[in-house]
């Protein structure tokens, strides 16, 4: 059972998601302690292939104030996500030849380890953002009438 540390929830909203990766990270200590303390942001980062290997960029760990004098803490450092290599061979297949990105879902714990959930995904048109908007709207006002019917109108 995984328990969810941060949520990229515009990646959802800009993108069509179409295969969901998990990813291990390769974090420091003070990383780590930021981490479970909630001083993490997901939302401008994204995920870049150099050399064969998968690094996450953009991903935000705020150090805590309590940090170790002799460390330098650097929150927006690039962290190297961990995969086996033949996934990592069909991920820059797919992102070369067919136009798709990599961009983070969310960082969960997995058997006391900080894992991150990448996605292979293709841009939304603006259209299908309007879309996107138009479906939630209709869903939240879809729940408030259900809501308002179930209760029944109000007797004087």
């Amino acid at each position: 059972m995984s328990a969810l540390i941060a949520e990229n929830r515009r990646a959802r909203f800009e993108y069509h998601i179409e295969e969901q990766y998990e990813a291990g990270m390769v974090l420091e200590g003070w990383e780590v302690k930021a981490i479970r303390a909630g001083q993490v942001q997901l939302t401008d980062g994204y995920v870049v292939i150099k050399q064969g290997e998968l690094y996450l960029i953009g991903c935000r760990i705020n150090a805590l104030r309590s940090a170790s004098t002799h460390v330098h803490p650097e929150a927006d450092r690039t962290k190297k996500l961990l995969m086996a290599k033949d996934e990592i061979r069909r991920l820059i297949g797919k992102v070369e030849q067919r136009g798709f990105t990599l961009v983070p879902l969310n960082l969960h714990y997995k058997g006391g380890r900080v894992k991150c959930e990448i996605a292979l995904a293709k841009g939304k048109a603006q259209h299908d953002k309007r879309e996107t908007e138009k479906k939630r709207d209709w869903d939240r006002e879809k729940g408030r009438l259900m809501r308002h019917k179930v209760s029944g109108p109000a007797k004087d």
